[in-house]
């Protein structure tokens, strides 16, 4: 049967209870990740008396906290979110900084030296117009190997900022499969500590914000956490590991890779949100391209200015040669071959040249090219020997050697190549402003007909610098050094030894007209004018980009890329802040609520505790009653 002081001594145990619950959350008020914490009383079961029952008083049912799942899950993907586009802002910021800014960028040198081009063609004799010519092309050549060498420090960056990232996922990932642990022991989640569920939340959320997780809460309590494409990184009490690994074709690169049971896997293009999937999105989305966008502006550049130099005549009087060095396409083998095949890869057509990498895989009897990033197949034509190459997106190349079924190797066709330009010429008369050859007419000619001045079709005709004498036998007919009889037609190009020309109007019987070397001619500037013009002619992109626009589609790619990340991210923060005020508002202590709660529990604890005096005071009276 219940007695009043048993009935006392429950409640003033409950609110005792209460109160350190109360001043819990008065102490946690300001640890971060701490939910609010409510007492639910309920009545003790009563004991029946004749024809009713007297109650048996007050118990704690449970201690709770307030949080809300869905809030919860809100505000962990808002953090994923956040956290993938502050990192992408940084890096892209660095990366538009870099390419844009006049100081640092590509595009005001290449101004200033193809300004320096036009300066020699304007006074193609002057030496200290050719001398700071040269010094604008090691100027050109330093800034796309600065440029390269920035570029590739901030893939450094990167490649740390993977392996930081992966190292704090995986002791994340330990430490809420040891949380796990605990609330499994401690009888599920109807018994366990809500601070370790506190504890737990707070550990996945700072996981959000690495990589984009997804969660499942299972009967026994536990949280399983999945990434990339449902891959289990926590379940129950066992937590797998990411490991970051080199890449097969290149040791520098990074590639994160996921431990399972059945060996490991690669990640890279399924791990995605926060800091581990920003970085990955940024090396595949904006430094990879961006440096192989420059590469090919390199590429270019460099071939297009030296196919053009060398179409010309130096003072010395020998054809020009090539002005800058520029690396081929890189070829990386794989760490798993086991053959002895080789490739050698060059750049055949500019105007089919796309940057992009490729890999060339051997199945034991043919060769097959995919693109690297896409992994679509490329086709080819050729049969990859030397006098008949492989054909693909520009390239060309030349395999040999035995390689084993499975072998491959990975072709850098571009993003190499604008660490390696280099200016190679030194002597100022050694650049080549003239034209190779030119055409003249024979003072004594009687006719009316003139002859253009003589273009270069093939600078690699062995007979481009021999004399040839045109000499007309009709008004209609020519020979060439006295052989031949050829047809004349007014205004048609008539091409001797590599070099064109036009005769126009209307010659007389001997007539002569002479292209040979253009020796000597150091006022003559139209090879000078050509290299001028290497700068807006149409070379890539079938032939419709020119090597200005080219990187200028660089720098606006990426600032136009930057701008949305910096977009993406004020959205972002906004979301996160809404997140965290609606979790606030349901998990929050608020100083107030407690001050009230402490003060009615203290004053519902004395209540019982007079109840128990009450109880001290008829005890004490029953005593005195049977000392008689």
């Amino acid at each position: 049967m219940p007695s009043v002081m048993n009935t006392s001594l429950t409640g003033m145990l409950a609110f005792q209870r209460a109160l350190a619950v109360t001043s819990h959350n008065i102490a946690n008020a300001n640890t971060p990740g701490y939910s609010r914490q409510v007492v639910d009383f309920s009545a003790r079961p009563g004991t029946g008396v004749g024809s009713g029952y007297i109650g048996g008083g007050v118990q704690i049912s449970s201690v709770r906290r307030m949080y809300d799942d869905l809030l919860g899950e809100n505000l962990q993907t808002a953090t994923t979110g956040q956290a993938r586009f502050s990192t992408l802002n940084d890096l892209a910021s660095r990366l538009d900084a870099l390419l844009a800014d006049p100081d640092t960028g590509l595009s005001s040198s290449l101004q200033s030296f193809f300004g320096a081009v036009q300066d020699v063609a304007s006074d193609p004799a002057s030496i200290p117009a050719r001398q700071a010519l040269l010094g604008e092309a090691s100027s050109v050549a330093e800034r796309f190997q600065s440029l390269d060498g920035q570029l590739d420090d901030i893939g450094k960056e990167v490649n740390a900022g993977v392996r930081g990232a992966v190292g704090d996922i995986n002791r994340l990932a330990s430490s809420i499969a040891e949380v796990n642990q605990r609330i499994a022991v401690a009888g599920g989640l109807d018994r366990a500590p809500v601070d370790l569920q506190d504890e737990r939340d707070r550990l996945v959320r700072e996981l959000s914000g690495k990589v984009g997780v997804t969660t499942a809460l299972q009967d026994d309590g536990t949280l399983s956490v999945f990434i990339g494409s449902g891959q289990t990184l926590v379940i129950g009490n066992n937590a797998q590991e990411l490991a970051v690994q080199q890449s097969e074709f290149d040791p520098t690169i990074v590639n994160v890779v996921y431990k399972g049971s059945a060996g490991t896997a690669s990640m890279d293009r399924s791990l995605t949100g926060g800091e581990l999937g920003a970085y990955l999105e940024f090396r595949d989305s904006l430094l990879d391209p961006a440096r192989r966008s420059l590469g090919q502006t390199a590429t270019a550049f460099a071939s297009q200015f030296n196919a053009q130099h060398e179409s010309g005549m130096n003072l010395s009087g020998a054809l020009g040669e090539a002005f800058f060095d520029v690396a081929t396409p890189a070829v990386n083998g794989s760490a798993n071959n086991t053959g002895t095949g080789s490739v050698v890869a060059s750049v055949g057509d500019l105007g089919g040249l796309t940057g992009d990498d490729y890999v060339l895989t051997y199945d034991g009897s043919d060769y097959a090219l995919t693109n690297f990033s896409t992994g679509a197949a490329v086709p080819m034509t050729g049969s990859g020997t030397v006098g008949d190459p492989f054909i693909a997106d520009g390239l060309e190349l030349v395999v040999s050697g035995a390689p084993a079924a499975g072998d491959k190797v990975r072709i850098v066709s571009t993003a190499e190549a604008a660490g390696s330009v280099r200016s190679r010429i030194s002597d100022p008369t050694s650049v080549a402003i003239a034209a190779p050859t030119r055409a003249t007419a024979a003072l004594g000619n009687l006719g009316d007909a003139e002859i253009s001045q003589s273009v270069v079709t093939d600078i690699s005709d062995p007979a481009l610098l021999s004399t040839a004498v045109i000499e007309f036998t009709s008004a209609s007919t020519y020979t060439i050094n006295g052989a031949g009889s050829f047809a004349y037609t007014d205004g048609d190009p008539i091409t001797i030894n590599g070099s064109e020309v036009t005769i126009s109007g209307v010659p007389a019987v001997g007539d002569r007209f002479t292209i040979e070397a253009n020796s000597g001619a150091s006022g003559d500037n139209r090879n000078g004018l050509r290299l001028a013009g290497v700068q807006s002619v149409g070379v890539l992109a079938g032939g419709t980009v020119s090597i200005g626009e080219s990187h200028s589609r660089l720098i606006a790619a990426v600032g136009s890329t930057t701008h949305q990340v910096k977009s993406n991210l004020a959205a972002q923060d906004a979301l996160l802040t809404s997140a965290e005020d609606a979790v606030m508002s349901q998990s929050a202590v608020n100083l107030d609520e407690e001050a009230a709660k402490l003060i009615q529990y203290q004053q519902a604890y004395q209540a019982v505790a007079q109840v128990v005096a009450v109880a001290n005071s008829l005890f004490d009276s029953l005593l005195y009653a049977t000392r008689r």
